[in-house]
C-alpha cells in the first residue's frame, strides 16, 4: 500500500522522535535541570548594563553541540 522508505526517511524519522522524547524528558526534568550550572559556565559572555543585559552562551552551547553531535555520530553509526 506504501512505498517502501529509503534510508534518508528512516533517518528523519528517528530523528523526530529521538527529539521528541529528549523534549520530553527535559520537560520533565526541569526542576532539577535548572540546578545545574548550564548557563553559567566559564566562558559564558554576560554584559550588564544599566537598562541593558546581553547574555551569550558561548560554552554552553559549544558544550550541548558536542555532546548532541556525539549522540548523533553515535546513534546513526552502522
Amino acid at each position: 500500500m506504501f512505498p517502501e522508505n529509503d534510508e534518508s526517511e528512516i533517518l528523519m524519522q528517528r530523528l523526530l522522535i529521538l527529539s521528541g522524547i529528549l523534549l520530553l524528558l527535559a520537560g520533565l526534568l526541569w526542576p532539577w535541570l535548572s540546578k545545574l550550572p548550564f548557563g553559567r559556565l566559564p566562558g559564558d559572555i554576560v554584559i550588564e548594563r544599566e537598562n541593558f543585559r546581553l547574555y551569550f552562551p558561548l560554552t554552553t552551547g559549544l558544550l550541548v553541540s558536542l555532546v548532541l553531535s556525539f549522540l548523533l555520530w553515535w546513534w546513526t553509526r552502522k
